[in-house]
């Protein structure tokens, strides 16, 4: 009995139902159960995918990518206190991060309108010697 109690004890005297009350471990208590949801649902859609390929690849990147930004938000405000800095600050990390994402997302489209235009001329292209003829799988 006497080490049951010793457990529970902290060096400071509060026992565990004292610590669960302190609103700082309240605050990362509900920080780990909102990225545990969260985590959850992203390994629960990559299984429904996985075993059904139900939601369209696309649509399962997008929210993958939402998901996570959402973690990354959490995170930065959570654990780097950014969440009680002033606006000015949290303007500082949110305008570069939206400039990246917009960036990357420039960038995937004109590579990929670049590959469906390589695609598209490839046919046009004349063969300046025998062994460069293309044959395609329509002729």
């Amino acid at each position: 009995m006497e080490n049951t109690q010793a457990l529970e004890m902290q060096p400071g005297g509060e026992t565990k139902e004292q610590r669960i009350k302190d609103p700082i471990v309240r605050s990362l208590l509900r920080v780990f159960w909102i990225l545990l949801v969260v985590t959850i649902v992203e390994i629960s859609l990559a299984f429904l995918y996985y075993f059904t390929s139900f939601p369209p690849r696309m649509l399962l990147n997008i929210i993958f990518i939402c998901l996570t930004v959402v973690k990354a938000f959490y995170i930065i405000g959570e654990f780097m206190h950014l969440r009680h800095e002033v606006s000015t600050l949290i303007k500082v990390f949110l305008i570069p991060l939206l400039l990246l994402l917009w960036a990357i997302t420039a960038f995937l489209w004109d590579g990929n309108s670049w590959k469906h235009m390589r695609e598209r001329d490839r046919s046009d292209i004349q063969a300046t010697v025998p062994w460069q003829t293309v044959k395609h799988q329509n002729e």
